[in-house]
């Protein structure tokens, strides 16, 4: 029998898992909760540019609890471990991509118990963090021995994510240096990239400091850029890195970097992406030494990336994969390192 899915918002990363859960042998959509009234009562195959299929979406959240499903993919555009904590105690395992890759004992416990409760299982995973800036650079040290230190790395234009209020009022692009600086994404982001470092550190046996050290950098615009949020003016955010690293005394151990760009043209400091253009690379030192590209989550064209963004979509597939493995996982908490190995499935002409 197939395991029964709701979704949960359909943002970008939404629309792509209903349709991934649609492809997927095992897995039948039962319900979707969405946030604004304007979806309210609307048949899901509508939402996402389809056919009717007879699952209806509601902004109801008693109505989500009381519906009899195996798991919840939960992707708000902010975490609420409320939410959550209600869904795992109505019985439902939940898989999401904004948050509990590898959680630590006081942000979780809350969240076991809940588990307990309910006889579900929640699991945090997606693309980065989530994937490239952890669980891949652990599968990947397996062929190299006396690791010394490990990176995962993101290059990516930020014109292709197609969600101006949160360009904008978020990820501080176009504003002054001072507001971005001061602004939520640097605190937004540490939920996650922290989780990544420590999962890394641990697992490979590094007596880092248990504190990881968060830093982050700006380039401003030197003439008028296009963009999606409009056009962003000389002085005005253009380009951010964040970086965090686990050390040993004075040694790095772990980096995990995120460059995101405006594009590559009239910035200060001249970033850009460099002759491998955008992508998400994974580095390890030890015996051997070994790097890997990977390209083909960033969109070849900005105007490609605001039809289809892969990286949204590869987002959601990680989360649709996971659903199976996570509903016959224990309950509790399910970080990668609890989960056994897990696939795509093959498209279904193909089956």
């Amino acid at each position: 029998m197939a395991y029964r899915v709701v979704q949960w918002a359909t943002g970008g990363v939404g629309i792509a898992a209903i349709k991934g859960v649609l492809e997927h042998p095992d897995l039948e959509l039962v319900g979707c909760w969405v946030h604004s009234e304007a979806k309210n009562g609307k048949d899901v195959g509508e939402l996402i540019g389809g056919e009717p299929l007879g699952v209806f979406a509601t902004n109801s959240v008693e109505e989500i609890l009381a519906l009899e499903a195996d798991a919840v993919v939960y992707s708000p555009l902010m975490p609420n471990a409320e939410e959550v904590t209600a869904l795992l105690r109505s019985g439902k395992n939940v898989v999401t991509p904004v948050g509990w890759f590898y959680p630590g004992e006081k942000e979780s416990g809350p969240l076991r118990e809940a588990a307990a409760a309910g006889n579900a299982t929640l699991h945090g995973t997606g693309i980065a963090p989530g994937g490239i800036s952890d669980k891949f650079p652990l599968m990947m040290s397996i062929m190299s021995t006396g690791v010394t230190f490990v990176r995962a790395e993101e290059f990516s234009d930020l014109r292709t994510y197609d969600a101006p209020d949160v360009v904008r009022y978020v990820m501080g692009f176009g504003d002054t240096p001072e507001k971005a600086l001061s602004g939520p994404m640097q605190k937004l982001l540490d939920g996650g990239f922290i989780q990544s470092v420590k999962m890394i550190v641990d697992k490979m046996g590094f007596n880092a400091d248990p504190r990881i050290r968060a830093t982050q950098e700006i380039s401003v615009a030197t003439a008028p850029i296009d963009s999606p949020i409009g056009a962003i003016q000389p002085g005005q955010v253009a380009g951010r890195k964040f970086h965090w690293e686990a050390l040993v005394g004075d040694e790095v151990v772990v980096r995990v970097t995120v460059n995101w760009f405006m594009g590559q043209e009239n910035l200060d400091p001249p970033w850009s992406f460099g002759p491998a253009g955008e992508r998400y690379e994974m580095e390890a030192r030890g015996n051997p030494d070994f790097s890997v590209v990977i390209k083909g989550f960033q969109p070849e064209t900005v105007e490609e990336g605001l039809e289809l963004n892969n990286g949204i979509v590869a987002t959601a597939a990680h989360c649709v994969n996971s659903v199976p493995a996570v509903c016959e996982a224990p309950p509790g908490i399910a970080t990668y390192l609890d989960l056994p190995l897990i696939s795509g499935k093959a498209a279904p002409h193909l089956r």
